[in-house]
């Protein structure tokens, strides 16, 4: 398979890194890893760099968005807030299982990530208690919501369009302003009988590429067509 969509923005990294270290100099501090569990909001407020502990239910399947994110990795959410998990090895790891994880915060095209430094990292527990996905507004599907689970109600209005091998882009609007939805290849979700207009239910990981916010549904469940409230 050729460069996720998410590598291709990150492909002058390296050399932009190249730049930027004879300035910064051998003597730049590090920070130290936290080693105590916080929040998801707590880690979400730090500096990308830093290494912290959270702990929380898992919301997306592993490698269910492999196609445009290019790894195994898997949505977490605490009672504060979400964040995705980047990992390169399957863990397993599932809906709604808890799980307690050590990494260093990245940015990855815009969405904030947590990198463990090895799978051993990840402590996969019992299965918790499901994770509601928050209702909000098509308009509303944005930083605030992000690494967090939505659902929003809305029109078709940009019927899925190919943007293989990655999956699929359609919007939806509830009349608050639209919203993209991307389809991962790995979700096994068949978009060809959405049309133009079909009011559905939508829900998904509330993601960001680039400058732009997006819903990243899990599985062919997470799309319905539905009538009037």
């Amino acid at each position: 398979m050729g460069l996720t969509r998410r590598l291709l923005m990150l492909l002058f990294a390296p050399l932009l890194a190249l730049m930027v270290a004879p300035v910064l100099g051998t003597g730049s501090a590090v920070a130290a890893p936290e080693t105590k569990t916080i929040s998801i909001a707590q880690a979400r407020g730090l500096p990308v760099g830093t290494v912290v502990t959270v702990a929380g239910s898992v919301t997306t399947p592993a490698g269910a968005f492999e196609s445009s994110f290019g790894d195994k990795g898997f949505g977490l959410q605490d009672r504060t807030a979400g964040i995705y998990v980047s990992l390169h090895s399957d863990v397993h790891a599932y809906p709604y299982r808890c799980a307690r994880i050590t990494g260093t915060l990245r940015d990855s095209s815009g969405l904030l990530t947590l990198v463990p430094a090895d799978p051993s990292d990840v402590e996969l527990g019992h299965k918790g208690r499901p994770v509601k996905p928050e209702r909000v507004g098509t308009a509303g599907v944005g930083e605030a919501t992000e690494g967090r689970l939505v659902k929003v109600v809305g029109r078709i209005t940009q019927v899925p369009t190919s943007d293989l091998p990655y999956g699929y882009k359609l919007s939806v609007d509830d009349g608050s302003g639209p919203v993209p939805v991307f389809v991962n290849v790995q979700t096994g979700i068949d978009v060809s009988g959405l049309k133009q207009g079909q009011r559905v239910r939508v829900i998904g990981f509330s993601s960001q590429f680039g400058t732009h916010y997006e819903i990243d549904p899990r599985s062919p469940h997470d799309i319905a067509v539905v009538g009037a409230d």
